[in-house]
């Protein structure tokens, strides 16, 4: 795909993000965007990433600006430290997509960067740099940091938990069992690898199920975590292996942390409406409409997406310790929470304690943007097409178009498509009355959509 500036900031092809195209991207941010002419750099441990931020730092300093360097990290660990040091921020990552892909994302002084300041950067591009040199400095102990964040909030709360790391290449992979170890657990690492391996935890593929249940009842463990590339997007499963949905862990958290006011998009579990919370906003898919949201909200707000990734919007109690805000994507929260919550009962008990509705999801890859969006809005205009791609599932009795389309059946199964916004892929949702029936509809869904798209 050619590069393209969205709400996950710039992606693209690696071929394609010439040192050019970045500079300019970075040189646009600058000039449109509050940084305090101070700017943090992290990356991912995809192979290009080096380079990438290489690029990074030398267009920040020739643009005039501190760029401070805080090496492979999570993105909420850059963003925490862009925190820290009253500073922008740029995180090189291509998230889950495939490592001939890659990406930078953006964050002002404020945090992740909002609609407008998309707009903003969009209309900066071809901005001159100024020709100065800035200058470099290094944070080496950004990710020690936000780590500790964690142990001091569920220090203790793991002891006697028995916890799979699932490594694979996700740059959060050695900070995540030292956190987990850190509160308590017994940290046993699993399939670490050295080539980049795309993880998306919204869409855990089949034979990487049946991986994690062999692991659960092979080193007899109490659950398995795990992240995307960037480690702001959790996976986490029971004790039997089985991978818990990330709107269901979203919906614990919250509960966990007291949230008052919960924002999450339209495609997330609807159960979180049965739990009990003061206010429950829906918005539209992507952290910055859940940020925006949560902005409006105010109070004990928390925000979390169908992905698991979790924003802390007000100071929160861990188990053992203080919680400050950090309203990023964030995947250590969700881990740790529900397994804190969870006792020594076990996270297959806390969540069958939840409202009873399961979700299901899964992608079309190599589908270009326009060709599901032209697919989408065939069925949008025409209710007979839309009868008849639902005609395995159920008659439609409600349609909501906030994002995409989510079709609400007669029994109150829900089929919700929606283009990616950051890569070639068409997603498709499906919520049901039990996980099995949900999963069957998925497979279903997703063969219709696919004969749908050519």
């Amino acid at each position: 795909m050619a590069p393209k500036f969205g709400t996950s900031g710039l992606r693209g092809l690696v071929v394609e993000m010439t040192d050019a195209l970045v500079a300019d991207h970075v040189t646009a941010f600058l000039a449109a965007c509050d940084t305090g002419g101070r700017v943090c750099v992290g990356r991912d441990l995809r192979p290009s990433s080096p380079a990438i931020a290489a690029t990074v730092v030398a267009a920040l300093r020739a643009a005039g600006a501190t760029a401070i360097e805080c090496g492979a990290l999570p993105t909420p660990a850059l963003a925490l430290a862009a925190q820290a040091h009253g500073a922008g921020a740029v995180m090189v990552t291509g998230s889950h997509i495939p490592a001939d892909r890659n990406g930078l994302k953006f964050y002002t002084r404020a945090g992740e960067i909002t609609k407008a300041d998309e707009a903003a950067i969009t209309a900066a591009l071809g901005t001159a740099p100024e020709g100065a040199s800035g200058e470099s400095e290094t944070d080496p102990e950004a990710a020690a940091r936000f780590g500790a964040r964690y142990v001091t909030a569920y220090r203790g709360a793991l002891a006697g938990r028995r916890v799979g790391v699932y490594s694979h290449s996700a740059v959060g992979r050695d900070l995540l069992a030292g956190v987990l170890s850190g509160c308590g657990a017994e940290v046993v690492e699993l399939a670490r690898s050295e080539d980049f391996i795309p993880v998306d935890t919204e869409a855990v593929d089949p034979a990487t199920r049946t991986r994690l249940a062999a692991w659960a009842a092979e080193h007899r463990l109490d659950a398995i975590a795990s992240t995307d590339g960037d480690s702001d997007r959790p996976m986490l499963t029971d004790e039997t292996g089985r991978v818990i949905p990330g709107d269901v862990l979203g919906q614990i958290t919250a509960a966990a942390l007291e949230a008052s006011v919960v924002v999450t998009p339209i495609s997330s579990n609807s159960g979180v409406t049965a739990k009990g919370f003061g206010e429950v906003i829906h918005t539209r898919i992507g952290s910055p409409y859940v940020i925006a949201a949560m902005e409006d909200a105010g109070g004990d707000v928390a925000g979390y997406e169908a992905n698991g990734g979790f924003l802390l919007g007000f100071p929160a109690q861990g188990s053992a310790g203080p919680l400050p805000p950090l309203a990023t994507r964030d995947a250590f929260l969700p881990i740790l929470a529900p397994l804190a919550a969870a006792g020594t009962a076990g996270l297959a008990a806390l969540v069958a304690a939840e409202p009873p509705r399961f979700t299901a999801a899964d992608r079309l890859q190599g589908i270009p943007t326009e060709r599901s969006r032209a697919a989408i809005e065939t069925l949008r205009a025409d209710p007979a097409a839309r009868a008849a791609f639902l005609a395995f599932a159920g008659e439609e009795t409600g349609l909501d178009e906030t994002d995409g389309l989510r079709m609400t059946l007669a029994d109150t199964t829900i089929l919700h498509l929606r283009p990616s916004g950051n890569a070639p892929e068409c997603r498709l949702y499906v919520e049901a009355d039990s996980q099995d029936r949900a999963e069957a509809l998925l497979a279903e869904g997703l063969e219709r959509l696919g004969t749908l798209l050519g």
